[in-house]
């Protein structure tokens, strides 16, 4: 079942993006009267061969536009007359332009059709992020909490952490809340330094390194490299697991596990890593019950639950205001550290193989299980990197049509369409290389590896 939550959740995402996005171009281009024939959400052929499989899923004409849902799902279009895309090639455009024709109209008036997309991705990344701060709140954990120290992974290790270390300082700054130990702008810097209190004693960590950063974003959604560690209790027993077969319900705290006292949610999984499936006599505390049950470990080292933290967290509340200002720099942030990421894979720094996700790793971000706040998190997150994606001056995406519209408004001098015509092949063949790489050959290197 899983899995068909997480395709579900891709889905339902990328076609209220999709849509949105199609929809800024076909706002721009009604207001200023061109006409569209067509308005899809998904390929309804073999992109980027518009005469190849074509059919739709589903498909309504009203007026002059035929509103659809095509079969491809890969991207969409609104088919914009008198413009090159990858519906229409120089070929199509011939004859004398036609006042309701693309082509026809001002370079201001076409540099809005195509930011038209852009502008309303980056408007619903806003809205959301504002909309789930007002009604959520946002979440903290003060430092000072985190009296147990962290729990150290891998990662965490390499670079010097240990179990029961307490983070004091970033870059000679004081911690005051422990999230800051997760900031982007710290992990993307190498030079970054933690200090540490280590048995009564203060400790400066080495610098993170160059590499840090692309280790850190290979462990996927759920992995820190640290964590706060605290004594727990069973937050959710995931359905089908060995936890849930074995009757585990939310509320219980671990006591015992092979003999070994459990205190610390990381003793818990560095226990159950050692006994992969393994059956093992748990000792559990239900209210004033203690029960003896046996678990038996899953191939991946884990029975299903969820830990609810003893550790005092706190909620911040908005007024209206206040959330939208920080909708506005969150949508801003994640803009930055896009920008900052490409330029990092640009110099070498970041490899841009391990950091390129595709459809398989976005419905992993989703995860198994529908949680509608997860979901609208990662759909304002993905709503500003398809912004920012499609700003990038490709042939192919709008960054490129507006490169080319930029330069008509500063030079007076337009391109013609066969130059339009063959930046758009060339782009089209560039995005095709990408799809088949993070498509087929990236998931085959992972299955190999």
């Amino acid at each position: 079942m899983e899995i068909f939550a997480m395709i579900g959740q891709l889905v339902l995402a990328m076609s209220l993006l999709v849509g949105l996005h199609e929809f800024g171009h076909f706002a721009f281009a009604k207001l200023f009267k061109i006409r569209v024939s067509k308005f899809y959400i998904f390929f309804d052929f073999l992109f980027p061969l518009p005469d190849k499989l074509k059919f739709s899923l589903f498909k309504k004409k009203v007026g002059e536009t035929e509103y659809g849902i095509g079969w491809f799902p890969l991207g969409g279009y609104v088919a914009i007359h008198g413009m090159v895309d990858e519906t229409q090639d120089a070929a199509a455009l011939a004859g004398p332009p036609q006042p309701d024709e693309f082509r026809s109209k001002p370079a201001w008036q076409r540099l809005l059709v195509m930011l038209g997309g852009i502008l309303l991705n980056v408007a619903t990344g806003i809205v959301v992020f504002s909309v789930m701060t007002y009604r959520l709140g946002t979440d903290y954990l003060p430092a000072a909490a985190v009296r147990y120290g962290i729990a150290a992974n891998g990662l965490g290790r390499s670079v010097g952490f240990r179990n029961g270390d307490r983070i004091v300082q970033i870059n000679g700054r004081p911690v005051v809340e422990f999230n800051d130990v997760y900031d982007p702008d710290l992990l993307l810097n190498p030079a970054t330094c933690f200090t540490v209190e280590r048995q009564g004693h203060l400790l400066a960590l080495p610098p993170l390194g160059r590499g840090f950063f692309e280790c850190y974003s290979k462990q996927g959604d759920d992995s820190a490299f640290v964590s706060p560690r605290s004594p727990f209790s069973v937050a959710e027993v995931v359905p089908g697991f060995p936890a849930d077969q074995a009757g585990l319900q939310a509320g219980d705290r671990i006591l015992r596990v092979a003999g070994q006292p459990i205190r610390f949610f990381d003793e818990l999984t560095t226990t159950l890593a050692r006994h992969r499936k393994e059956a093992l006599p748990f000792v559990v505390q239900r209210g004033v019950l203690t029960l003896h049950q046996t678990i038996t470990v899953n191939a991946d080292g884990k029975i299903g639950v969820k830990q609810q933290s003893d550790l005092a967290h706190g909620t911040r509340y908005f007024t209206p205001a206040q959330a939208l200002s920080h909708g506005l720099e969150r949508a801003g942030t994640v803009a930055r550290l896009q920008a900052k990421a490409l330029g990092k894979m640009v110099t070498g720094q970041l490899s841009a193989a391990d950091n390129l996700s595709g459809p398989v790793e976005i419905a992993q971000q989703f995860g198994g299980h529908w949680d509608w706040n997860h979901f609208w998190g990662l759909v304002g997150l993905l709503s500003m990197v398809l912004a920012f994606m499609n700003l990038l001056p490709i042939p192919a995406l709008d960054g490129g049509h507006v490169m080319f519209l930029l330069y008509e408004m500063l030079t007076g001098r337009k391109p013609s369409e066969r130059v339009l015509d063959k930046a758009q092949r060339v782009g089209t063949m560039l995005l095709m290389l990408l799809m088949v790489y993070v498509l087929v050959v990236k998931q085959v290197l992972k299955l190999t590896s």
